[in-house]
């Protein structure tokens, strides 16, 4: 236990470090790329959500178990990356309609290549190269377990990205969803990220920083290995189909209104939020 604390207090200094050079950067000319309005009409910065990726990806490979720090480093890395890329490029007018799975396919179908489309093929493509680093074994069951990793990966990546709609709310999804999974032997794993989310919550609420898609995919894919570590088949499939039915419904339905109709969830959302 010791360990895992010192590895969300790593988690958390890091982020507070990164988030230190953020707000110094945020002002300089360059840095006007990074720049967003959020729901509220108030200025914020993307540069924090490269300290968040940062550090839960530093983090998380530090507090690997043995065979999957490789992984950790993989999945966060690329993740930021594409996801970074996405903040940019996907900003630009011609992106603006190219928004959900929909839109990237309708895009591809008229023969373009949209960022999130590049953000989607790169993620895939680590979760699957983290599947390969992983894996164990040989035969039907390897590949069974190279799948389940893939998709909890990619899956989660996404999922935590979709609530990136409101300040806090993908920082305490990705929080809680660490702090449940951080006892067993791979818990360790999502020590450091859970530190990370939490040093960020403050920033974030105080709608200074937002973690666009570089912050939100790489604390995403992180938290997806160590779910794609548990012991139990089972219990991955059954997880897979909850990340692959939100990730559907999504393209229906608002979180945003979900959660605002739920009690319970509305309060825990708007905790710590300043007011619209």
């Amino acid at each position: 236990m010791a360990g895992r604390l010192a590895l969300a207090a790593a988690g958390a200094a890091l982020t507070t470090a990164g988030l230190a050079a953020a707000r110094a950067a945020a002002g300089r000319p360059g840095a006007v790329r990074w720049r967003r309005t959020n729901y509220a009409g108030r200025p914020v910065t993307l540069l924090g959500g490269a300290a968040l990726a940062t550090s839960a990806t530093l983090t998380a490979a530090a507090g690997a178990p043995a065979g999957f720090g490789p992984a950790a480093l993989l999945v966060g890395a690329v993740s930021g990356v594409v996801g970074g890329y996405d903040d940019l490029a996907g900003a630009r007018p011609d992106q603006a309609r190219d928004k959900g799975l929909a839109g990237h396919l309708a895009a591809l179908r008229a023969g373009r290549v949209s960022a999130g489309a590049v953000k989607v093929a790169g993620i895939g493509a680590a979760a699957a190269g983290a599947a390969l680093l992983t894996r164990r074994g040989t035969g039907a069951g390897a590949v069974a377990d190279a799948v389940l990793t893939t998709g909890l990966v990619a899956g989660t990546a996404n999922l935590v990205n979709l609530l990136d709609l409101r300040p806090g709310r993908a920082a305490k999804a990705g929080a809680l969803l660490a702090g449940t999974t951080l006892a067993g032997p791979t818990g360790a794993l999502v020590a450091g990220p859970l530190g990370s989310a939490l040093a960020v919550l403050p920033d974030d609420l105080g709608e200074r920083v937002m973690l666009g898609d570089a912050g939100a995919n790489a604390l995403g894919a992180v938290l997806g290995l160590r779910l794609a570590a548990g012991r139990s088949r089972g219990a991955r499939v059954a997880v897979l189909g909850v990340v692959t039915a939100l990730t559907l419904a999504s393209e229906k339905v608002s979180f945003t209104r979900v959660i605002e109709a739920t009690p319970g969830l509305r309060e825990l959302d708007r905790l710590g939020r300043r007011p619209a």
